[in-house]
């Protein structure tokens, strides 16, 4: 229908007219991908996850270069120092320094308290060199971003203080990263591809292979999580090394998170299969293979990506918990799950309550995951462009 317009306020309608076209034309031909992303921009928690979850996986990678020592060094004379201020001004003028230690040993516990001793102040260096590593695995290097200026012969920089050993509790959380984060990747995978290609399967052929791969997903459902967690882990041989335990406790993992994909997918592929485009394919002489990876799977590709997503926190809580209940992974190697196990002791968290500090990292990237992976699947449905 055609609107005649009032004199004098033809430009300015039919500019605002033309904008607005322009930008509903480019929603109606703009790809899937495309939608996505503008939908996900809008979730603001969900851009707010992202940029943490990437600067936890950037930190997991520069670990060495990010941490102010290697997770191995300690110093048992620390053990249990407190947290220090790093501060940003020496007598007016910048200069980052932190107070040194001074301890008391109670005559009849002979238990240490610390506190800070202003008259030693302990220069702080950015790009200070350190302990010698391998960033990336490739490059020798000893700079850190941030260290004492003396090295690792000067008095120890504790910003989220030290263990009961005396390690460097902000290095090891940093090195800790790397395993937690990962585990939840390689867990997530093998588990996406075990409930893929099993779900797809029994969905797409049916009959005595569905009924078949239904009840081995139903005996696995059925079985109570933590018991099968004990009895997986506890088969592992304690003679493994930290790399074997690593990649067990992957598989113990993936072994109970294929199955609720597997059924959704299964779900998916029974509706699909009766569906015009399906058919139309298999008229036109496509192969099974062409017809599960070419028409199937794309139609609800944006689910799975959300599921996959939102499936890596339940990997990494299940990690911290084997490891804290020490069925997981064990020292020396450093996960976040592993260093909750000084959490243990009631005594030990009331004299160093940091040392609860890596449960809020496994809870900061938790929310992160979760925020990520709300807001991808609220960005994938298509009821919403």
């Amino acid at each position: 229908m055609t609107q005649t317009l009032p004199v004098g306020e033809g430009p300015e309608v039919q500019t605002s007219v033309t904008s607005t076209d322009a930008g509903q034309g480019a929603v109606a031909v703009a790809p899937q991908w495309k939608l996505v992303w503008w939908g996900f921009k809008r979730h603001r928690l969900a851009m707010a996850g992202m940029i943490v979850i990437v600067a936890i996986y950037l930190g997991a990678i520069f670990a060495e270069f990010l941490a102010p020592y290697s997770s191995e060094h300690y110093n048992p004379d620390y053990a249990y120092a407190p947290p220090q201020r790093l501060h940003v001004l020496d007598e007016g003028e910048w200069g980052l320094y932190v107070y040194g230690y001074k301890s008391e040993q109670n005559p009849e516990t002979l238990a240490l308290t610390w506190t800070t001793d202003e008259s030693k102040k302990v220069p702080v260096q950015l790009f200070a060199h350190g302990e010698e590593y391998k960033l990336l695995g490739l490059i020798t290097t000893d700079i850190h971003l941030l260290g004492t200026s003396g090295g690792t012969k000067a008095p120890p920089m504790y910003l989220l203080g030290a263990d009961r050993t005396g390690h460097d509790l902000l290095s090891r959380i940093i090195h800790g990263a790397r395993i937690s984060m990962s585990i939840g990747l390689v867990g997530v995978a093998v588990a996406f591809v075990l409930g893929l290609l099993l779900g797809g399967i029994s969905g797409f052929f049916g009959g005595i292979v569905d009924t078949g791969i239904q009840r081995v997903v139903e005996f696995f459902m059925s079985i109570p999580t933590l018991p099968l967690w004990l009895a997986l882990a506890a088969a592992v041989p304690p003679g493994w090394g930290p790399l074997q335990r690593y990649f067990a406790v992957t598989v113990i993992l993936s072994m109970i998170a294929w199955t609720h994909l597997a059924r959704v997918v299964r779900s998916r592929f029974l509706s699909l299969r009766e569906e015009d485009f399906v058919t139309a394919a298999q008229v036109d002489g496509a192969s099974q293979p062409r017809i599960i990876f070419r028409h199937m799977l794309p139609s609800f590709s944006s689910y799975l990506i959300a599921s996959l997503t939102l499936s890596i926190p339940g990997m990494i809580l299940a990690e911290t918990s084997l490891s804290f209940l020490g069925l997981g992974l064990q020292p020396p190697v450093v996960s976040w799950g592993v260093l909750l196990q000084e959490a243990q002791n009631i005594r030990a968290v009331s004299t160093a309550p940091w040392l609860l500090l890596p449960g809020v990292a496994v809870v900061i990237a938790v929310l992160s995951l979760n925020f990520l992976g709300d807001g991808l699947r609220d960005a994938a449905d298509p009821y919403k462009h």
